[in-house]
């Protein structure tokens, strides 16, 4: 019974831990219309009060009416609550607490190849990589790539950043924290095809820095009639136009390549 009592005791102090780690997270993110917030004046008589930022940025807050809270944390509107009510004369020393109850103005969209593209509410700070994990993270045909689209000021801004690249020691200030109305597109992963003498021949995920031969090998092999002298890609060069070039097995492949494996006549 003792060592039962001890695990609900951690198990509930863990729990409170998380609560409270969720709630300083969604404290850090500013209020905006939308949101829902509680708001408890200590020694009033009055019940706390659920009240929802409207188009115009405001709550309504007992003894003082209308306080403007957009682009504020919860601490900086809790302190302004209390200032308007020190000013007023209502208290002298006001104890507030504001509460976000339901986060709905800090939003991010993440679309393309996730399990479960849709919008996303910031109770928190969030990283690309925090969002893609929420999003169920990156679907069997999605690749490396994915472009965050920012607007600001009214000029759309649009970034790549390579997942590959910072999971694998890349400069990890490209996993930028996200805020309000960000767009993140995991795009399709990249293909290369590959044909003749190989025992599956057709078109293949283009995983990153794949050589020849090791497409080769995506491609099961070669046949009996295979050959690895005289490989052959066909890429298209920066006017569109298509390029013959023969090839080694060391040879990086690059997306919509098209390898040719030559039958051997010996």
């Amino acid at each position: 019974m003792k060592k039962l009592a001890n695990f609900l005791s951690l198990a509930t102090t863990f729990a409170m831990f998380v609560l409270a780690l969720g709630m300083a997270h969604a404290a850090e993110v500013p209020l905006g219309p939308g949101d829902v917030v509680r708001v408890t004046i200590y020694g009033d008589t009055n019940p706390p009060t659920d009240t929802r930022v409207t188009e115009a940025g405001n709550i309504t807050v007992p003894l003082v009416g209308e306080v403007r809270v957009t682009g504020l944390s919860t601490a900086e509107a809790e302190q302004k609550i209390a200032r308007q009510l020190r000013d007023k004369g209502l208290m002298k020393d006001p104890q507030v607490n504001v509460l976000v109850t339901t986060a709905a103005s800090q939003q991010v969209a993440v679309l393309g190849q996730v399990a479960k593209p849709g919008r996303y509410v910031l109770d928190g700070p969030r990283t690309v990589t925090d969002m893609i994990a929420i999003a169920g993270g990156v679907t069997p045909d999605g690749g490396d790539i994915v472009t965050l689209v920012r607007t600001a000021d009214g000029v759309t801004k649009r970034d790549q950043i390579n997942l590959w690249e910072l999971s694998n020691g890349g400069d990890t200030s490209k996993n930028v924290v996200l805020g309000k109305d960000d767009v993140l597109v995991v795009e399709r992963a990249q293909k290369f095809f590959i044909y003749g003498e190989v025992q599956r021949p057709g078109m293949y995920r283009l995983e990153h820095g794949m050589s020849v031969l090791q497409a080769l090998s995506a491609g099961g092999g070669l046949t009996l009639r295979g050959t690895e002298r005289g490989m052959k890609i066909k890429r298209r060069d920066s006017s569109g136009k298509l390029t013959e070039m023969k090839v080694d097995g060391e040879t990086m492949v690059q997306p919509d390549d098209i390898v040719y494996i030559k039958e051997s006549w010996f």
